[in-house]
């Protein structure tokens, strides 16, 4: 989906701020009261930003693309790579943040403390700073998910189990956290530290099920693709309940009974359509009937639903209608804003040799949706000529 414009750039990176961010800092001066609530939600902001920002240098430092975002109870950095990245490099990257967090943390408490001695007790910036800092900055190094240290243990994991790494960390932080929370809840003086113990707990368990809604849609889109490639292969139509054949297999048949104005139907009442989408674009179709469906469509071809759109201007340029496709994609990305109608106009552009116009739609798709469209930017063969040019990384880059 794209991507919500950033809240601003700092120092090249990207940072987008979410209403998350401001409610737990008005939430931490809240619970710690002014005095001290303050100064430490101002320090944790800070020392939040610099943390994200050693991930994403040490990412840049790989060539990968990075950005930061704020949001309630955690920052992160989200990084797209342009090649395969090593376990050390990744390794790097993990422990970059606490680490410069820790540094930094440091050195201001030693600033504002005059020594390394245990911060005073009526002192708001000495706590602000020492907790903020270098604390937070090392308790991110417990070796359990989502934490930085649960990355540099999963790293480590996979020179063992490389293939089970992920869930073999997951269900570590689950029995680990489980663990700390009974052994708090028996002791009094350790209660009030559970809250600390159910964030990773909660975290994973919601990255469990939200891994398993993926694959769940994933399943299902790949049984929609193989019900489509089926239908074009033999007629044969058995598509999973809720899903139908794509609107260019219903208007072939229609043409395959002679039926012209029931095809021209059936394409103008899907880009009509506001439901949500329940087909697959006709990936597997021949293109003489991709051809022949598009023979139906009045000149200039209309657009409407963004994915039914997106799928005709792509229609286009499988069949090597590039001038169409261009104008075809830059109508259509002129009504809806979809980055991926702004790509077709840029792989258009591309393969009838225009490289500003390729490269300025580019651009503009990238700065919407970034890590979509260097997707899909990869798997585009019109790109190939522009692999090695510095314009074309830059493109990408300015997302």
């Amino acid at each position: 989906m794209p991507q919500r414009r950033p809240s601003f750039q700092l120092l090249g990176f990207p940072v987008h701020v979410r209403p998350g961010f401001w409610m737990f800092m008005i939430l931490v001066v809240v619970a710690q009261g002014p005095h001290l609530g303050i100064p430490f939600a101002i320090f944790l902001a800070v020392f939040t930003l610099i943390h994200e920002l050693g991930h994403a240098f040490a990412a840049r430092n790989t060539g990968a693309r990075a950005q930061i975002a704020l949001d309630f109870m955690a920052g992160y950095a989200a990084y797209t790579p342009v090649r395969e990245l090593t376990r050390g490099e990744r390794a790097l990257i993990s422990v970059a943040g606490p680490g410069v967090q820790i540094l930094i943390g440091g050195i201001t408490y030693v600033a504002v403390r005059g020594g390394f001695d245990p911060p005073e007790a009526g002192n708001a910036v000495q706590l602000a700073v020492f907790w903020a800092g270098p604390a937070i900055g090392a308790l991110n190094l417990i070796p359990v998910l989502p934490f930085d240290g649960g990355h540099l243990a999963e790293i480590g994991v996979e020179l063992v189990a490389p293939k089970q790494a992920h869930r073999i960390m997951q269900w570590f932080t689950i029995g680990l956290t489980v663990a700390a929370i009974v052994v708090m809840a028996l002791q009094p003086e350790l209660f009030r530290w559970v809250f600390f113990a159910l964030i990773p707990l909660l975290s994973v368990i919601a990255s469990m099920n939200s891994e398993k809604t993926r694959q769940r849609k994933v399943d299902q889109q790949q049984a929609l693709s193989r019900a489509e490639a089926l239908a074009w292969a033999t007629g044969v139509v058995d598509f999973p309940k809720g899903s139908v054949p794509s609107p260019w297999f219903r208007a072939w048949q229609q043409l395959q009974a002679g039926d012209r104005n029931s095809a021209l139907h059936v394409l103008l009442l899907d880009l009509a359509d506001t439901e949500p989408v329940n087909w697959w674009p006709p990936d597997a179709a021949p293109e003489a009937a991709l051809l022949q469906v598009l023979e139906v469509l009045p000149s200039p071809m209309p657009t409407g639903r963004a994915y039914s759109s997106y799928v005709l201007s792509g229609v286009l340029l499988r069949v090597g209608r590039h001038d169409e496709a261009a104008h075809y994609a830059a109508a259509a990305y002129g009504t809806t804003r979809v980055p991926m109608l702004a790509v077709h106009v840029a792989r258009a552009a591309a393969a009838l040799g225009h490289r500003t116009t390729a490269l300025t739609w580019l651009r503009t798709a990238a700065q919407s949706s970034p890590e979509l469209v260097a997707d899909a930017v990869a798997n585009a063969k019109e790109f190939d000529p522009f692999r090695n040019d510095p314009e074309f990384a830059a493109a990408l880059a300015d997302a």
